[in-house]
């Protein structure tokens, strides 16, 4: 405890505080960096400070920064920004430097951090640095904290981070509005022992919901509840990098939430181990084994694996957020039988469709024509045939043969036929079953009122 109000007392009295910066200290600004690609930037290591074994962040990559006198120096920019949520469609957010999420930021327990943050919005905003502990002037909360960062403007932020873990970034200034619009960011604070905590491979994407109507680009920042695009860094599958490891390495998935419910993120195949949340590292002796992992609003998780060859998929479960373009209004099609309907209706309307009387399956393989800049509800295709798929999905692709370092997508599994279901083709016996007790004048006959849906007056 000595040693927290130590740190918290020294940091605050040498701390710049989240203050402007003026045209004279401006000339000494780190160059900041900007990148729009939706390729995930390989991690580089670290050339100067101390050394760390970096994230990989999925369709996304870490900020640079300059060492100044020891400080670590970082330089963010908040700005409009058009992110492609997969091949077909492009949405316009709000980010940080060219991209949505913003760059990670990667520093050591330890470190001095300087964050220079320039304001390009249309309105004020802040930075906050949830989950760091540091002194109360750099938490970002504008109003309570620090005048709000006007457009044009820039201020900077200092802060010695005291632990090691997994965090992010986001404002506190039009909170609504501007997460809602895709202002976020990692921010991950590796161990001052590079050692302590080491894996092979340690991936990183955070949870965002967006209300983008059919043919629009613009999210709707006022939705609560119906969300139709759901998003690990801002893209949604097919467009989600996969996760790709070497057969036996240790391998590490940090997640954090910024949507306004939670997500149970389960990847099939091997069990991992739930080994750190926003507020510090778990215990060994407190990890259990786990398939699912519940990430709820505001929160982080990082779990750990030790990875199988093969193609794991790995998703959210709640059904809906593995769709695109999804309508909430669609009517419950199943075992209702509309041809004749649809043939008066196509008539009308040519190459009219009635969909749903089997299921949505159909979705996946069929190509029917969709309002431009909008994504089919069910898509991405693989070895077998249609996927059926969307949202928050990917896949964990672990082979034996990549080397360190390399990310590259190896393709589909090649899994040995002895190992793979396949089609019975042998004689299936009639199902055996209990003989029904005779039915008596206590038995209580049921049956469908004649007409179907005619009988509750539904037209």
């Amino acid at each position: 405890m000595t040693q927290r109000r130590n740190f918290l007392r020294a940091a605050g009295a040498a701390a710049l505080g989240a203050t402007a910066v003026d045209r004279v200290a401006a000339i000494t600004l780190p160059e900041p960096e900007t990148r729009s690609s939706v390729e995930m930037a390989v991690p580089p290591t670290p050339s100067t400070g101390r050394p760390f074994h970096p994230v990989a962040t999925l369709n996304g990559w870490s900020l640079p920064w300059r060492m100044r006198d020891g400080v670590k120096e970082f330089h963010l920019v908040a700005e409009p920004v058009v992110r492609e949520f997969a091949p077909g469609m492009t949405a316009k957010l709000w980010g940080y430097n060219g991209s949505s999420p913003g760059p990670t930021i990667e520093v050591v327990e330890g470190d001095r951090v300087r964050i220079y943050v320039t304001n390009r919005l249309p309105e004020h905003t802040t930075v906050h640095w949830h989950g760091i502990t540091l002194p109360s002037g750099m938490d970002g909360v504008g109003g309570l904290t620090q005048p709000h960062i006007p457009p044009g403007k820039t201020f900077v932020y200092e802060f010695v981070p005291p632990r090691s873990g997994t965090h992010m970034y986001h404002p506190h200034a039009d909170e609504m509005v501007q997460i809602a619009m895709g202002m976020m960011g990692l921010f991950i604070v590796h161990p001052k022992d590079p050692r302590q905590h080491r894996v092979d491979r340690d991936f990183a994407f955070l949870l965002a919901a967006y209300d983008i109507e059919p043919g629009s680009a613009t999210p709707r920042p006022s939705e609560m509840t119906d969300f139709n695009l759901w998003t690990w860094n801002s893209r949604v599958f097919p467009g989600i990098d996969p996760l790709v490891a070497r057969t036996g390495d240790r391998v590490r998935v940090r997640v954090g939430n910024l949507t306004m419910t939670n997500h149970p993120i389960h990847m099939h195949g091997p069990s991992f181990e739930v080994t750190g949340t926003d507020g510090g590292w778990v215990p060994k002796s407190a990890r259990w084994p786990e398939v699912t992992t519940d990430v709820a609003v505001g929160q982080m998780r990082a779990f750990e694996f030790d990875a199988i060859a093969g193609d794991w998929a790995i998703h959210c479960h709640k059904a809906h957020h593995t769709m695109n373009a999804m309508g909430h209004g669609l009517p419950n099609m199943v075992g209702v039988d509309s041809q004749g309907v649809a043939e008066r209706i196509a008539d009308l309307i040519p190459g009219y469709m009635a969909m749903g009387e089997t299921g949505m399956a159909e979705m996946g393989s069929m190509h029917m024509p969709i309002p431009e800049n909008t994504l089919p509800m069910m898509s991405g295709k693989g070895p077998y045939g249609p996927m059926e798929m969307g949202g928050m999905f990917s896949v964990v692709k672990v082979r034996d043969g990549v080397k360190p370092g390399d990310y590259r997508d190896p393709g589909w599994f090649p899994h040995p036929p002895h190992l793979q279901a396949r089609e019975f083709t042998g004689e299936v016996a009639a199902p055996a079953r209990a003989p029904s007790p005779p039915a008596d004048e206590k038995t209580v006959e049921v049956r469908k009122p004649d007409g179907g849906h005619g009988a509750h007056h539904h037209h």
